[in-house]
């Protein structure tokens, strides 16, 4: 029997159908087949919350440090793709400045001032795109005064950010890794060797409190500045971007949220759980492994679907339903989980909950417009294409 008959549902999957909408798919993954070849994928992926948590945690079967590493042959080695002791000196920099306190104290009032001037602009019109005209910038502000970069750089950090994206996204779906991308990292770099140089980025740069008596080359704080940089910006836009959505398609849980601010953190919580802004995360066999009756060969690569694990029945009850009243919301798994959990988890969650917190004060009538109608859609990172709302 051939390996891709051994999972005849994950041979039949397309990209399309991940791209589009992944839910049905993963969830008879799930149940029938949790541990699945899928050639559209070039690997292995595992569906179920238990497994994808092994997967996880077992670095030493199920490693990121592999030259096929998706984001690692855009902006180089870092903590994303480095495992063992490796990774906690490329991690271990950036660990004190991204604690909640230290992200509070530099960030807080500054994203909370970003965010009322975004709104500012945005109120007289009636009607916005905002995933970029809120979520992205409110994003994008954040991480360049994260890296001691000017706030009038955030149109040229999003254009970078953006090919970076495009690039890792081509890599994932098999595609060689553009040009463009490459280039944009190397501007990002020269920009911010400038900024390492000159010690710039005062008490709000989390790359300078990093960079201070830092064992890394230069060259290397720069690639785990790209990382923060793409996760910071795509993972916590989209973030926002699909929580907002999942409220307004909401009336009335928009309106519970309203009355009782409490309820907001787990109105973001649970959006994280059911729409991950990033639906999958990548590691490769170290050896040969029997997981769930399959037999993953060494350098196989596996593919662990959060966007899968975050819906499994057995952890979460109704999974497909956003339910505010969920009270293992956070058991999700979206900011991964063992050594390579998010450095950024808590910057993250404050601009969520900035952001949303001053949308739905400044605009009480805020709704989805109904002439321009929207949807999540995204392979690996998943989010509403545009996001267009309109208010009184």
């Amino acid at each position: 029997m051939s390996r891709q008959s051994q999972s005849p549902l994950g041979a039949s999957i397309t990209l399309a159908e991940l791209e589009d909408d992944p839910h049905p798919v993963l969830a008879a993954l799930r149940e029938r087949e949790p541990v699945s070849l899928v050639p559209a994928l070039g690997g292995w992926l595992v569906t179920r919350y238990d497994l994808a948590l092994h997967v996880m945690r077992d670095t030493a079967a199920f490693t990121v440090d592999d030259p096929r590493f998706s984001t690692s042959r855009v902006v180089g080695p870092s903590m994303l793709s480095l495992d063992g002791d490796e990774h906690v000196r490329h991690r271990e920099p950036f660990g004190a400045p991204f604690r909640p306190v230290a992200v509070r104290e530099r960030f807080a009032q500054l994203l909370a001032g970003y965010a009322e001037h975004l709104l500012d602009g945005l109120e007289g019109s009636g009607r916005a795109e905002l995933r970029r005209s809120f979520a992205g910038p409110l994003a994008a502000f954040a991480m360049t005064r994260a890296l001691g970069l000017e706030p009038d750089e955030v149109a040229t950090v999003l254009e970078w950010y953006d090919a970076i994206v495009a690039a890792v996204t081509d890599i994932t779906a098999g595609h060689p890794a553009p040009q463009t991308g490459k280039d944009a990292f190397r501007r990002l770099r020269e920009r911010l060797m400038e900024v390492i140089d000159a010690g710039a980025g005062g008490a709000s740069s989390l790359l300078a409190a990093a960079a201070a008596g830092s064992e890394l080359t230069p060259d290397q704080i720069v690639s785990n500045a790209g990382v923060l940089l793409f996760g910071g910006i795509e993972t916590t836009e989209g973030m926002i971007a699909n929580a907002i959505l999942h409220l307004l398609e909401r009336p009335d849980q928009l309106l519970r949220v309203r009355e009782e601010s409490g309820l907001l953190g787990t109105a973001i919580e649970e959006s994280l759980r059911l729409e991950p802004a990033a639906a999958m995360v990548d590691r490769y066999a170290t050896e040969n492994r029997e997981l769930e009756g399959e037999t993953i060969a060494r350098g196989d690569l596996v593919h662990v679907s959060i966007a899968g694990a975050n819906r499994d029945p057995a952890v979460f009850h109704q999974p497909d339903r956003f339910d505010l009243d969920r009270a293992n919301a956070r058991r999700h798994l979206t900011f991964a989980h063992g050594p390579h959990v998010c450095v950024g988890v808590h910057l993250a969650r404050l601009e969520a909950r900035i952001a949303l917190s001053a949308l739905v004060r400044r605009f009480p009538t805020v709704r989805l417009d109904p002439d321009r109608p929207t949807s999540v859609r995204g392979l690996v990172f998943r989010k509403p294409s545009s996001l267009n709302a309109a208010w009184d």
